[in-house]
Protein backbone atom coordinates (compact mmCIF):
# COMPACT_ATOMS: atom_id res chain seq x y z
CA UNK A 1 0.00 0.00 0.00
CA UNK A 2 2.83 2.37 0.88
CA UNK A 3 4.56 1.77 -2.46
CA UNK A 4 1.28 2.32 -4.29
CA UNK A 5 0.79 5.69 -2.60
CA UNK A 6 4.35 6.71 -3.41
CA UNK A 7 3.87 5.66 -7.04
CA UNK A 8 0.59 7.55 -7.37
CA UNK A 9 2.14 10.65 -5.79
CA UNK A 10 5.05 10.48 -8.20
CA UNK A 11 2.76 10.11 -11.20
CA UNK A 12 0.58 12.99 -10.02
CA UNK A 13 3.65 15.17 -9.55
CA UNK A 14 4.92 14.40 -13.05
CA UNK A 15 1.51 15.08 -14.60
CA UNK A 16 1.21 18.36 -12.69
CA UNK A 17 4.69 19.35 -13.86
CA UNK A 18 3.83 18.58 -17.49
CA UNK A 19 0.53 20.46 -17.29
CA UNK A 20 2.14 23.48 -15.64
CA UNK A 21 5.06 23.77 -18.04
CA UNK A 22 2.68 23.25 -20.96
CA UNK A 23 0.61 26.19 -19.76
CA UNK A 24 3.57 28.59 -19.52
CA UNK A 25 4.85 27.47 -22.93
CA UNK A 26 1.41 28.12 -24.41
CA UNK A 27 1.29 31.57 -22.80
CA UNK A 28 4.78 32.35 -24.07
CA UNK A 29 3.89 31.47 -27.65
CA UNK A 30 0.98 33.89 -27.51
CA UNK A 31 3.25 36.55 -26.02
CA UNK A 32 5.67 36.09 -28.91
CA UNK A 33 2.99 37.01 -31.37
CA UNK A 34 2.01 40.00 -29.25
CA UNK A 35 5.64 41.15 -29.10
CA UNK A 36 5.96 40.90 -32.88
CA UNK A 37 2.83 43.03 -33.23
CA UNK A 38 4.07 45.53 -30.65
CA UNK A 39 7.43 45.88 -32.38
CA UNK A 40 5.79 46.24 -35.79
CA UNK A 41 7.23 42.99 -37.20
CA UNK A 42 5.33 40.73 -39.59
CA UNK A 43 3.65 37.71 -38.06
CA UNK A 44 4.14 35.70 -41.21
CA UNK A 45 7.88 35.90 -40.61
CA UNK A 46 7.61 34.95 -36.95
CA UNK A 47 9.58 31.73 -37.41
CA UNK A 48 12.49 33.71 -38.81
CA UNK A 49 12.95 35.70 -35.63
CA UNK A 50 14.78 34.28 -32.64
CA UNK A 51 14.40 35.66 -29.12
CA UNK A 52 17.48 36.03 -26.91
CA UNK A 53 16.65 36.75 -23.29
CA UNK A 54 19.05 38.77 -21.09
CA UNK A 55 18.44 38.37 -17.36
CA UNK A 56 19.54 41.71 -15.89
CA UNK A 57 17.17 42.96 -13.15
CA UNK A 58 19.16 46.21 -12.70
CA UNK A 59 19.57 47.04 -16.38
CA UNK A 60 19.00 50.75 -15.75
CA UNK A 61 21.71 51.13 -13.08
CA UNK A 62 24.31 52.69 -15.36
CA UNK A 63 27.34 50.72 -14.14
CA UNK A 64 30.05 48.69 -15.84
CA UNK A 65 27.88 45.58 -15.93
CA UNK A 66 25.22 47.52 -17.77
CA UNK A 67 27.75 48.70 -20.35
CA UNK A 68 28.48 45.05 -21.12
CA UNK A 69 24.77 44.31 -21.49
CA UNK A 70 23.99 47.21 -23.80
CA UNK A 71 27.14 46.85 -25.89
CA UNK A 72 26.27 43.19 -26.51
CA UNK A 73 22.68 44.05 -27.42
CA UNK A 74 23.72 46.94 -29.71
CA UNK A 75 26.14 44.60 -31.48
CA UNK A 76 23.45 41.95 -31.93
CA UNK A 77 21.07 44.54 -33.32
CA UNK A 78 23.67 45.65 -35.88
CA UNK A 79 24.91 42.23 -36.98
CA UNK A 80 22.02 39.83 -36.38
CA UNK A 81 18.87 41.35 -37.81
CA UNK A 82 16.80 38.22 -37.18
CA UNK A 83 17.20 38.37 -33.39
CA UNK A 84 14.95 40.15 -30.93
CA UNK A 85 16.62 40.96 -27.63
CA UNK A 86 14.43 40.53 -24.56
CA UNK A 87 15.65 42.13 -21.33
CA UNK A 88 14.25 40.88 -18.02
CA UNK A 89 14.30 44.07 -15.96
CA UNK A 90 13.19 44.99 -12.48
CA UNK A 91 13.11 48.70 -13.32
CA UNK A 92 9.32 48.87 -13.32
CA UNK A 93 9.38 52.65 -12.93
CA UNK A 94 11.30 53.18 -16.19
CA UNK A 95 9.69 52.87 -19.61
CA UNK A 96 11.42 51.43 -22.64
CA UNK A 97 12.03 54.95 -23.93
CA UNK A 98 13.43 56.05 -20.56
CA UNK A 99 15.91 53.18 -20.49
CA UNK A 100 17.03 53.70 -24.08
CA UNK A 101 17.54 57.42 -23.45
CA UNK A 102 19.58 56.74 -20.32
CA UNK A 103 21.76 54.23 -22.17
CA UNK A 104 22.42 56.90 -24.79
CA UNK A 105 23.18 59.57 -22.17
CA UNK A 106 25.36 57.38 -19.93
CA UNK A 107 27.20 55.21 -22.45
CA UNK A 108 26.70 56.89 -25.83
CA UNK A 109 25.19 53.60 -27.09
CA UNK A 110 22.36 53.75 -29.62
CA UNK A 111 19.73 51.03 -29.30
CA UNK A 112 17.16 50.09 -31.92
CA UNK A 113 13.68 50.00 -30.31
CA UNK A 114 12.18 47.79 -33.04
CA UNK A 115 14.13 44.69 -31.97
CA UNK A 116 14.23 45.32 -28.22
CA UNK A 117 11.58 44.17 -25.78
CA UNK A 118 11.39 44.45 -22.00
CA UNK A 119 9.82 42.01 -19.57
CA UNK A 120 9.28 43.77 -16.26
CA UNK A 121 9.78 41.77 -13.06
CA UNK A 122 7.77 42.95 -10.07
CA UNK A 123 9.67 41.02 -7.40
CA UNK A 124 13.16 42.49 -7.73
CA UNK A 125 13.09 43.41 -4.06
CA UNK A 126 13.70 39.72 -3.35
CA UNK A 127 17.31 40.04 -4.54
CA UNK A 128 18.05 43.23 -2.60
CA UNK A 129 20.76 42.61 -0.02
CA UNK A 130 18.88 44.81 2.46
CA UNK A 131 16.01 42.29 2.46
CA UNK A 132 18.28 39.54 3.77
CA UNK A 133 20.25 40.86 6.77
CA UNK A 134 21.21 37.27 7.66
CA UNK A 135 22.22 34.50 5.27
CA UNK A 136 22.31 37.15 2.56
CA UNK A 137 23.74 34.94 -0.20
CA UNK A 138 21.18 32.22 0.44
CA UNK A 139 18.32 34.72 0.58
CA UNK A 140 19.33 36.52 -2.61
CA UNK A 141 19.83 33.20 -4.38
CA UNK A 142 16.36 32.00 -3.44
CA UNK A 143 15.00 35.40 -4.47
CA UNK A 144 16.67 35.09 -7.88
CA UNK A 145 15.04 31.67 -8.37
CA UNK A 146 11.66 33.28 -7.77
CA UNK A 147 12.56 36.05 -10.23
CA UNK A 148 13.46 33.41 -12.82
CA UNK A 149 10.09 31.75 -12.29
CA UNK A 150 8.39 35.13 -12.77
CA UNK A 151 10.47 35.76 -15.90
CA UNK A 152 9.72 32.41 -17.54
CA UNK A 153 6.03 32.70 -16.71
CA UNK A 154 6.00 35.97 -18.63
CA UNK A 155 8.15 34.98 -21.60
CA UNK A 156 10.32 32.00 -22.59
CA UNK A 157 13.17 32.95 -24.96
CA UNK A 158 15.06 30.77 -27.42
CA UNK A 159 18.31 31.44 -25.54
CA UNK A 160 18.71 32.59 -21.94
CA UNK A 161 21.79 34.66 -21.01
CA UNK A 162 22.43 35.88 -17.49
CA UNK A 163 24.56 39.04 -17.57
CA UNK A 164 24.37 40.00 -13.90
CA UNK A 165 25.51 37.00 -11.89
CA UNK A 166 22.35 35.09 -10.99
CA UNK A 167 23.54 31.55 -11.69
CA UNK A 168 20.99 30.07 -9.30
CA UNK A 169 18.36 30.90 -11.91
CA UNK A 170 19.83 28.32 -14.30
CA UNK A 171 18.25 25.18 -12.74
CA UNK A 172 14.92 26.99 -12.52
CA UNK A 173 15.04 27.94 -16.21
CA UNK A 174 16.02 24.38 -17.10
CA UNK A 175 13.17 22.93 -15.08
CA UNK A 176 10.50 25.40 -16.23
CA UNK A 177 11.41 25.05 -19.91
CA UNK A 178 11.92 21.27 -19.80
CA UNK A 179 15.60 21.85 -20.63
CA UNK A 180 14.57 23.15 -24.06
CA UNK A 181 16.17 26.57 -23.66
CA UNK A 182 20.00 26.69 -23.77
CA UNK A 183 21.64 28.80 -21.07
CA UNK A 184 24.71 31.02 -21.16
CA UNK A 185 26.25 33.64 -18.92
CA UNK A 186 28.62 36.56 -18.73
CA UNK A 187 30.07 36.43 -15.21
CA UNK A 188 31.34 39.66 -13.66
CA UNK A 189 31.92 38.31 -10.18
CA UNK A 190 31.45 34.86 -8.63
CA UNK A 191 28.54 34.71 -6.19
CA UNK A 192 30.69 32.58 -3.92
CA UNK A 193 34.43 33.08 -4.24
CA UNK A 194 37.26 30.95 -2.95
CA UNK A 195 38.47 34.05 -1.10
CA UNK A 196 35.36 33.83 1.09
CA UNK A 197 36.29 30.30 2.09
CA UNK A 198 39.83 31.43 2.82
CA UNK A 199 38.68 34.20 5.13
CA UNK A 200 36.24 31.91 6.94
CA UNK A 201 38.84 29.14 7.21
CA UNK A 202 41.08 31.51 9.15
CA UNK A 203 38.59 31.46 12.04
CA UNK A 204 37.33 27.90 11.54
CA UNK A 205 38.65 26.88 14.97
CA UNK A 206 35.71 28.78 16.44
CA UNK A 207 32.24 27.25 16.44
CA UNK A 208 30.90 30.21 14.43
CA UNK A 209 33.71 29.76 11.91
CA UNK A 210 32.92 26.08 11.49
CA UNK A 211 29.27 26.82 10.83
CA UNK A 212 30.12 29.54 8.32
CA UNK A 213 32.58 27.20 6.65
CA UNK A 214 29.88 24.55 6.13
CA UNK A 215 27.41 27.21 4.98
CA UNK A 216 29.79 28.66 2.37
CA UNK A 217 30.86 25.22 1.16
CA UNK A 218 27.25 24.18 0.73
CA UNK A 219 26.46 27.38 -1.18
CA UNK A 220 29.57 26.95 -3.32
CA UNK A 221 28.55 23.43 -4.24
CA UNK A 222 25.11 24.50 -5.41
CA UNK A 223 26.67 27.46 -7.18
CA UNK A 224 28.89 25.07 -9.14
CA UNK A 225 25.92 22.82 -9.81
CA UNK A 226 23.94 25.80 -11.13
CA UNK A 227 26.80 26.94 -13.37
CA UNK A 228 26.96 23.44 -14.85
CA UNK A 229 23.64 24.10 -16.60
CA UNK A 230 25.31 26.70 -18.84
CA UNK A 231 26.30 25.77 -22.39
CA UNK A 232 28.83 28.60 -22.48
CA UNK A 233 30.42 30.87 -19.88
CA UNK A 234 32.13 34.20 -20.48
CA UNK A 235 34.06 35.90 -17.67
CA UNK A 236 35.43 39.41 -17.47
CA UNK A 237 38.96 38.82 -16.18
CA UNK A 238 41.60 36.24 -15.34
CA UNK A 239 40.75 36.72 -11.65
CA UNK A 240 37.12 35.77 -12.27
CA UNK A 241 38.10 32.91 -14.57
CA UNK A 242 40.43 31.41 -11.98
CA UNK A 243 37.77 31.56 -9.30
CA UNK A 244 35.04 30.10 -11.51
CA UNK A 245 37.33 27.32 -12.75
CA UNK A 246 38.29 26.49 -9.17
CA UNK A 247 34.65 26.38 -8.09
CA UNK A 248 33.65 24.17 -11.01
CA UNK A 249 36.47 21.74 -10.25
CA UNK A 250 35.14 21.15 -6.70
CA UNK A 251 38.72 21.34 -5.45
CA UNK A 252 37.66 23.14 -2.27
CA UNK A 253 35.51 20.26 -1.02
CA UNK A 254 38.11 18.50 1.07
CA UNK A 255 38.17 16.06 3.98
CA UNK A 256 37.09 18.75 6.46
CA UNK A 257 33.52 18.60 5.17
CA UNK A 258 31.05 16.97 7.58
CA UNK A 259 30.25 13.38 6.59
CA UNK A 260 26.47 13.93 6.40
CA UNK A 261 26.95 16.98 4.16
CA UNK A 262 29.40 15.08 1.95
CA UNK A 263 26.90 12.22 1.54
CA UNK A 264 24.12 14.65 0.58
CA UNK A 265 26.30 16.43 -1.98
CA UNK A 266 27.44 13.16 -3.55
CA UNK A 267 23.81 12.11 -3.92
CA UNK A 268 22.99 15.45 -5.53
CA UNK A 269 25.93 15.02 -7.89
CA UNK A 270 24.61 11.62 -8.91
CA UNK A 271 21.10 12.91 -9.52
CA UNK A 272 22.51 15.87 -11.50
CA UNK A 273 24.37 13.57 -13.85
CA UNK A 274 27.72 13.43 -12.13
CA UNK A 275 30.51 15.94 -11.67
CA UNK A 276 31.86 15.26 -15.16
CA UNK A 277 29.18 17.53 -16.60
CA UNK A 278 30.33 20.33 -14.30
CA UNK A 279 33.97 19.99 -15.28
CA UNK A 280 33.16 20.32 -18.98
CA UNK A 281 32.20 24.00 -18.59
CA UNK A 282 35.18 26.08 -19.74
CA UNK A 283 35.08 29.81 -18.84
CA UNK A 284 36.39 32.10 -21.58
CA UNK A 285 37.79 35.55 -20.82
CA UNK A 286 35.97 38.32 -22.68
CA UNK A 287 37.18 41.65 -21.37
CA UNK A 288 34.39 44.23 -20.92
CA UNK A 289 34.12 46.94 -23.59
CA UNK A 290 35.29 50.47 -23.06
CA UNK A 291 34.21 53.18 -25.43
CA UNK A 292 37.42 55.18 -25.71
CA UNK A 293 36.67 57.17 -28.87
CA UNK A 294 36.32 60.48 -27.03
CA UNK A 295 38.74 59.75 -24.20
CA UNK A 296 41.78 59.20 -26.40
CA UNK A 297 41.37 62.76 -27.70
CA UNK A 298 42.03 64.32 -24.28
CA UNK A 299 45.30 66.15 -23.80
CA UNK A 300 47.96 64.48 -21.70
CA UNK A 301 49.60 67.61 -20.33
CA UNK A 302 48.51 70.48 -18.08
CA UNK A 303 46.03 68.47 -16.06
CA UNK A 304 44.40 69.83 -12.91
CA UNK A 305 45.39 68.29 -9.58
CA UNK A 306 42.17 66.33 -9.30
CA UNK A 307 42.05 62.82 -7.87
CA UNK A 308 39.00 61.27 -9.52
CA UNK A 309 36.99 58.25 -8.41
CA UNK A 310 34.38 56.89 -10.81
CA UNK A 311 32.35 54.15 -9.11
CA UNK A 312 28.77 53.47 -8.07
CA UNK A 313 28.09 54.35 -4.45
CA UNK A 314 28.00 50.76 -3.26
CA UNK A 315 29.65 49.37 -0.09
CA UNK A 316 32.19 47.22 -1.90
CA UNK A 317 33.63 50.25 -3.74
CA UNK A 318 35.02 51.39 -0.36
CA UNK A 319 34.72 55.16 -0.79
CA UNK A 320 35.49 55.39 2.93
CA UNK A 321 39.06 54.26 2.24
CA UNK A 322 39.36 56.95 -0.44
CA UNK A 323 38.34 59.68 1.98
CA UNK A 324 40.71 58.42 4.67
CA UNK A 325 43.60 58.16 2.21
CA UNK A 326 42.95 61.69 0.95
CA UNK A 327 42.75 62.98 4.51
CA UNK A 328 46.09 61.33 5.22
CA UNK A 329 47.59 62.99 2.13
CA UNK A 330 46.49 66.46 3.24
CA UNK A 331 47.68 65.79 6.77
CA UNK A 332 51.12 64.69 5.59
CA UNK A 333 51.39 67.42 2.93
CA UNK A 334 49.36 70.49 3.95
CA UNK A 335 50.92 72.42 1.09
CA UNK A 336 48.43 70.77 -1.27
CA UNK A 337 45.60 72.85 0.19
CA UNK A 338 47.45 76.09 0.98
CA UNK A 339 47.79 77.53 -2.52
CA UNK A 340 44.60 77.87 -4.62
CA UNK A 341 46.46 77.29 -7.88
CA UNK A 342 48.05 74.06 -6.66
CA UNK A 343 45.11 72.87 -4.58
CA UNK A 344 44.51 69.13 -4.74
CA UNK A 345 40.89 67.96 -4.83
CA UNK A 346 39.18 64.60 -4.51
CA UNK A 347 36.13 64.08 -6.73
CA UNK A 348 33.82 61.14 -5.99
CA UNK A 349 31.71 60.58 -9.09
CA UNK A 350 29.24 57.71 -9.22
CA UNK A 351 25.74 56.40 -9.67
CA UNK A 352 23.18 55.97 -6.90
CA UNK A 353 20.68 53.22 -7.68
CA UNK A 354 18.26 53.75 -4.82
CA UNK A 355 17.63 55.45 -1.48
CA UNK A 356 20.19 53.19 0.18
CA UNK A 357 22.91 54.47 -2.13
CA UNK A 358 21.82 58.07 -1.57
CA UNK A 359 21.96 57.53 2.20
CA UNK A 360 25.48 56.17 1.71
CA UNK A 361 26.47 59.39 -0.07
CA UNK A 362 25.14 61.34 2.90
CA UNK A 363 27.24 59.27 5.31
CA UNK A 364 30.31 59.83 3.14
CA UNK A 365 29.72 63.58 3.28
CA UNK A 366 29.51 63.37 7.06
CA UNK A 367 32.77 61.40 7.18
CA UNK A 368 34.49 63.98 4.96
CA UNK A 369 33.29 66.67 7.36
CA UNK A 370 34.58 64.71 10.37
CA UNK A 371 37.96 64.32 8.64
CA UNK A 372 38.00 68.08 7.97
CA UNK A 373 38.40 67.62 4.20
CA UNK A 374 34.87 68.39 3.00
CA UNK A 375 35.95 71.69 1.43
CA UNK A 376 38.40 69.75 -0.74
CA UNK A 377 35.98 66.96 -1.75
CA UNK A 378 33.35 67.12 -4.49
CA UNK A 379 30.48 64.62 -4.80
CA UNK A 380 28.97 64.12 -8.27
CA UNK A 381 25.95 61.81 -8.22
CA UNK A 382 24.31 60.24 -11.31
CA UNK A 383 26.28 62.30 -13.79
CA UNK A 384 25.51 62.16 -17.49
CA UNK A 385 28.05 60.75 -19.90
CA UNK A 386 29.21 64.22 -21.08
CA UNK A 387 29.79 65.19 -17.42
CA UNK A 388 31.86 62.05 -16.85
CA UNK A 389 33.97 62.88 -19.91
CA UNK A 390 34.47 66.42 -18.67
CA UNK A 391 35.88 65.22 -15.35
CA UNK A 392 38.06 62.61 -17.07
CA UNK A 393 39.53 65.27 -19.37
CA UNK A 394 40.58 67.46 -16.43
CA UNK A 395 41.80 65.04 -13.76
CA UNK A 396 45.29 63.73 -13.06
CA UNK A 397 44.82 60.59 -10.95
CA UNK A 398 42.21 57.83 -11.30
CA UNK A 399 41.46 56.26 -7.90
CA UNK A 400 39.95 52.83 -7.15
CA UNK A 401 40.05 51.22 -3.69
CA UNK A 402 37.76 48.22 -4.13
CA UNK A 403 39.27 44.98 -2.82
CA UNK A 404 39.17 42.08 -5.30
CA UNK A 405 37.57 44.19 -8.02
CA UNK A 406 36.58 41.62 -10.63
CA UNK A 407 37.64 43.88 -13.49
CA UNK A 408 37.18 47.65 -13.40
CA UNK A 409 36.01 49.39 -16.57
CA UNK A 410 36.44 52.70 -14.78
CA UNK A 411 40.18 52.00 -14.51
CA UNK A 412 40.43 51.33 -18.24
CA UNK A 413 38.65 54.65 -18.79
CA UNK A 414 41.18 56.36 -16.54
CA UNK A 415 44.06 55.06 -18.64
CA UNK A 416 42.41 55.84 -21.98
CA UNK A 417 41.62 59.37 -20.81
CA UNK A 418 45.20 59.97 -19.70
CA UNK A 419 44.82 59.67 -15.92
CA UNK A 420 47.39 57.81 -13.84
CA UNK A 421 45.56 54.84 -12.26
CA UNK A 422 46.02 54.24 -8.52
CA UNK A 423 44.24 50.99 -7.68
CA UNK A 424 43.95 48.35 -5.00
CA UNK A 425 46.57 45.63 -5.37
CA UNK A 426 44.12 42.79 -5.98
CA UNK A 427 41.75 41.30 -8.54
CA UNK A 428 41.48 42.45 -12.14
CA UNK A 429 43.18 45.84 -11.63
CA UNK A 430 46.32 44.06 -10.40
CA UNK A 431 46.40 41.12 -12.81
CA UNK A 432 44.72 42.37 -16.01
CA UNK A 433 44.65 46.16 -16.25
CA UNK A 434 47.37 48.08 -14.40
CA UNK A 435 50.18 45.80 -15.56
CA UNK A 436 53.53 46.58 -17.22
CA UNK A 437 53.42 47.51 -20.90
CA UNK A 438 56.66 46.82 -22.78
CA UNK A 439 58.22 46.13 -19.37
CA UNK A 440 57.37 49.62 -18.10
CA UNK A 441 54.76 50.54 -15.44
CA UNK A 442 51.32 51.85 -16.39
CA UNK A 443 50.14 52.86 -12.92
CA UNK A 444 50.34 52.34 -9.16
CA UNK A 445 49.00 49.83 -6.62
CA UNK A 446 48.29 50.13 -2.90
CA UNK A 447 46.35 48.39 -0.14
CA UNK A 448 45.98 50.56 2.95
CA UNK A 449 44.85 54.21 3.17
CA UNK A 450 48.41 55.09 4.16
CA UNK A 451 49.85 53.38 1.09
CA UNK A 452 47.30 55.13 -1.12
CA UNK A 453 48.24 58.51 0.39
CA UNK A 454 51.93 57.84 -0.23
CA UNK A 455 51.25 56.83 -3.85
CA UNK A 456 49.12 59.96 -4.41
CA UNK A 457 52.04 62.13 -3.33
CA UNK A 458 54.45 60.16 -5.52
CA UNK A 459 52.23 60.65 -8.58
CA UNK A 460 51.72 64.36 -7.88
CA UNK A 461 55.50 64.88 -7.77
CA UNK A 462 56.48 62.94 -10.90
CA UNK A 463 58.56 64.94 -13.40
CA UNK A 464 56.51 66.22 -16.40
CA UNK A 465 58.34 64.15 -19.04
CA UNK A 466 58.03 60.96 -16.99
CA UNK A 467 54.41 61.79 -16.32
CA UNK A 468 53.63 62.13 -20.03
CA UNK A 469 55.41 58.86 -20.85
CA UNK A 470 53.42 57.10 -18.13
CA UNK A 471 50.14 58.49 -19.46
CA UNK A 472 51.02 57.49 -23.03
CA UNK A 473 51.83 53.91 -22.02
CA UNK A 474 48.57 53.59 -20.13
CA UNK A 475 46.52 54.93 -23.04
CA UNK A 476 48.24 52.70 -25.60
CA UNK A 477 47.76 49.60 -23.42
CA UNK A 478 44.08 50.36 -22.78
CA UNK A 479 43.22 50.92 -26.43
CA UNK A 480 45.05 47.79 -27.56
CA UNK A 481 43.48 45.38 -25.09
CA UNK A 482 40.10 46.70 -23.90
CA UNK A 483 38.37 48.22 -26.91
CA UNK A 484 34.76 47.62 -27.90
CA UNK A 485 35.97 45.75 -30.98
CA UNK A 486 37.90 43.31 -28.78
CA UNK A 487 34.79 42.70 -26.68
CA UNK A 488 32.64 42.03 -29.74
CA UNK A 489 35.27 39.66 -31.09
CA UNK A 490 35.31 37.72 -27.82
CA UNK A 491 31.52 37.71 -27.57
CA UNK A 492 31.23 36.11 -31.01
CA UNK A 493 33.96 33.57 -30.25
CA UNK A 494 31.92 32.35 -27.27
CA UNK A 495 29.67 30.58 -29.77
CA UNK A 496 26.41 31.94 -28.32
CA UNK A 497 24.75 32.02 -31.73
CA UNK A 498 25.31 28.30 -32.32
CA UNK A 499 23.03 27.47 -29.39
CA UNK A 500 19.96 29.06 -30.98
CA UNK A 501 17.48 26.53 -32.42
Amino acid sequence: MYHLLVGLTLVATILAYIAYTESIWSKSLKTRQAVLDQLGLKRVESKRYKFVGFFHPYCNAGGGGERVLWTAIAHIQRQHKDIICVVYSGDTDASKTDIINKVKARFAIDLEPSTLHFVYLKSRHLVEDSRWPRFTILGQSMGSIYLAWEAMCEFIPDLYIDTMGYAFTFPAVTWLTRAAVPIGAYVHYPTISTDMLGRVRAESWKMRGKRLNSYYRLMMYYYALSLSHARFLMVNSSWTRNHIASILSHEHFGPTMPRALRTMLCMNDYLAGGSQAIQNVEPAIVYPPCDMREMVKFRLDDRERIILSVAQFRPEKDHTAQLRAFAQLLMDHPEYKSLPKDEVRLVLLGGARNSGDLDRVGRLRSLASDLDILSHVTFVVNASYPEVLEWLSRSSIGLSTMVDEHFGINIVEFMAAGLIPLVHASGGPLHDIVVPYQSRPTGFHAKTPGEFATAMHEILTVEPLQMRALRERGRTWATERFSEDKFVEGWEKSGWRSHLP
